[in-house]
């Protein structure tokens, strides 16, 4: 439905646009496919006023997101009375785009950031935009990051049903998997933002069944993500705080300590974080780490190679994970 509006409101703009004289209501009725067939769905009888009265709704709608786009559309009346619309060139003419070198160096290197897929061509188009408008040829997004290569990675078949979810503010159904979970569950969600964090890309959202705000990761959502018609139920924040919501669930916020035994030469993001390393012999070292809601997950993540010493409940969560994991 969204993408029938666009097209249909794209129609107008180019009627409008493209036209020296103003073009009446019956005009533009007959010339977009899209009115034509709403005209006709709507008519229940010969010579029923349906059809007419669901045009000039429809059309006056239209009309009106097109003036809030930004399009500057005129009203004209003629000498016999007739009511036109037409948008001069001259009135919606954007101005020049002037940048600078480092304007337009920054803006080209946000351009060339998606590289994966749909968004590659979109970027790519992009940047082409740019450079007619300011960036020079020899100029190198890349140059000051020398051998750094910035992207944002989208494996993750759901990401973009889902983004367009969240800009559409439409519901969606999707089947997840939680780490310590045999088997995927059906999710209903109202999702309102998308963010990568750590190489990874999460949503959050409000679901419905458990009635709260909740993350999730896209990697462990399986099948297809299916669209809902109707509204969202909850309004959604003006600010969403995925990354500070993720990193508590991964145990960044952390008000605790865990004490792990951790074999020698392995687990390089544990020592990171650990606050103590204790030389055990025998190929073990012995760590003291922070301890926060979601540090089991990440614990299951380094296999044999980690060993929970204590608290015992962050001990049995291991243990619990790692034996639905073995289950399958």
């Amino acid at each position: 439905m969204a993408i029938a509006k666009a097209e249909r409101l794209m129609n107008l703009a180019l009627c409008l646009l493209g036209t020296r004289r103003p073009l009446s209501k019956r005009e533009l009725r007959d010339s977009i496919e899209a009115y034509v067939e709403a005209a006709a769905a709507a008519t229940t009888a010969p010579g029923a006023t349906a059809s007419d009265e669901a045009f000039n709704r429809m059309f006056e709608r239209d009309k009106d997101d097109l003036r809030e786009l930004g399009l500057v559309i005129e009203t004209v009346e003629s000498l016999d009375g007739e009511v036109g619309y037409l948008a001069r060139r001259d009135s919606n003419r954007l101005p020049p785009i002037t940048l600078d070198a480092e304007e337009a160096a920054a803006l080209g290197l946000a351009a060339k950031v998606w590289q994966q897929a749909r968004l590659a061509g979109a970027a790519s188009g992009a940047l082409g935009k740019l450079r007619a408008a300011g960036l020079p040829e020899d100029v190198d997004p890349y140059e000051a990051h020398g051998a750094l290569e910035p992207r944002i990675p989208v494996h993750e078949a759901a990401f973009e049903p889902l983004m367009l979810a969240c800009r559409d503010r439409r519901p969606v159904v999707f089947d997840y998997r939680k780490a310590n979970a045999a088997r995927p569950e059906t999710r209903t969600v109202e999702p309102w933002a998308l963010e990568c964090w750590r190489g990874h890309w999460y949503l959050a959202g409000y679901d419905r069944d458990r009635g709260a705000e909740r993350v999730f990761r896209l990697s462990r959502i399986t099948g297809r993500v299916r669209s809902r018609a109707a509204g969202f139920t909850v309004p959604a924040p003006d600010v969403v705080t995925v990354r500070e919501t993720v990193a508590s669930w991964a145990g960044e916020i952390a008000d605790r300590s865990a004490r792990i035994r951790l074999r020698a030469g392995a687990g390089y993001p544990l020592r990171a974080k650990a606050t103590a390393v204790r030389d055990l012999g025998d190929g073990w070292d012995e760590l003291d780490v922070p301890y926060g809601h979601g540090l089991d997950a990440w614990l299951v993540e380094f296999g044999p190679d980690v060993v929970v010493l204590e608290p015992a409940e962050l001990r049995a969560d291991v243990v619990d994970r790692l034996r639905a994991v073995a289950k399958g």
